[in-house]
């Protein structure tokens, strides 16, 4: 896809970019700006590409929807598969559409390696989902520990297990299931070809406890929303707590709690804890990005100072 992009055009299109930590104010924003740009939005956050998931992921709302063209939403169901190399596919295409018709394409979200992947313009693998393979590498990963499963991938593939932590079994087991079908290492395979972006990234950050209370206000509000029942309409559709969209942040936590083997006020502060080390890990990948300007999200002037650096790119 990024090659047939520097095949299409030689020139830049012009790209801003909103990153930021769960509730840090990235929606509110992109929606100004899209409004006052002649923006549209393309989603780069790994769980609000399922449908009817709306509440557990913050999903814009109908109204904000209105006010500004979204992409890459309600793409798949929660069991479908979906790839890195299907978003970044998606992405791109999205953003190339949009600077077509003269608009101003703005790619929001904190899904770190979504934003890597279409910023850095990562050459992805690509090798189909093996289900057999991923069924037996999960048996194993349960019998042996994830430790014994990511050691076998230092062996086969050092570079990316030193990349990957061994809680994260789902990046093991695909490392290794790209290692079993092409007999060459995922790390060796990961080139990268920056995509013609005349970007502009901006970080939203907040002070940890500022993040925390907004975080915790959001998943408050989230309950009175109607996120437990969203959840439990999930399962009674049979969708299954394994599949990566279930066994998500704003979801899993609610598995005791239907099971009947923790309270609601438990669940709820497991989320809030959860979310708490998710936002803090985020950074991880934002600080990576290219053309990065951190921006304190709770700044009065914040909308005239992002307008500010968005003209940027006119020129």
């Amino acid at each position: 896809m990024i090659d047939a992009m520097h095949n299409q055009t030689t020139a830049s299109i012009p790209l801003l970019v909103i990153v930021g930590p769960t509730a840090v104010g990235k929606t509110a924003l992109s929606i100004a700006l899209a409004q006052a740009l002649g923006g549209e939005i393309v989603s780069a956050d790994s769980r609000q590409i399922y449908r009817g998931m709306d509440i557990g992921t913050a999903k814009p709302t109908p109204a904000e929807r209105v006010a500004v063209p979204h992409h890459l939403l309600d793409i798949v169901a929660p069991n479908e598969e979906f790839s890195l190399a299907l978003y970044q596919a998606q992405a791109i295409a999205a953003i190339t559409a949009i600077a077509a018709r003269n608009r101003l394409p703005l790619l929001v979200g904190g899904t770190g390696q979504y934003l890597a992947a279409v910023l850095e313009g990562w050459q992805i693998p690509q090798v189909p989902p093996q289900p057999r393979l991923r069924a037996a590498l999960e048996r194993q990963a349960e019998h042996m520990g994830t430790i014994a499963l990511h050691a076998r991938l230092a062996q086969l593939d050092p570079a990316a297990a030193a990349r990957i932590l061994p809680t994260n079994v789902r990046r093991v087991i695909r490392a290794l299931e790209v290692y079993a079908v092409t007999g060459q290492p995922l790390s060796a395979q990961q080139r990268k070809q920056p995509p013609p972006f005349h970007l502009r990234t901006l970080w939203l950050t907040l002070p940890p406890a500022q993040l925390y209370a907004r975080i915790d206000a959001r998943v408050d509000a989230m309950i009175t929303a109607g996120l437990v029942e969203e959840v439990r309409s999930l399962v009674a559709r049979d969708y299954s707590w394994e599949l990566p969209a279930m066994s998500s942040l704003g979801y899993r936590e609610f598995q005791p709690y239907l099971a009947g083997e923790a309270t609601l006020a438990q669940a709820v502060e497991r989320l809030k804890f959860n979310t708490h080390g998710f936002a803090r890990r985020q950074p991880n990948w934002f600080r990576r990005l290219p053309q990065v300007v951190q921006l304190a999200a709770d700044a009065p002037g914040l909308v005239d100072e992002a307008m500010a650096i968005a003209a940027e790119l006119a020129e």
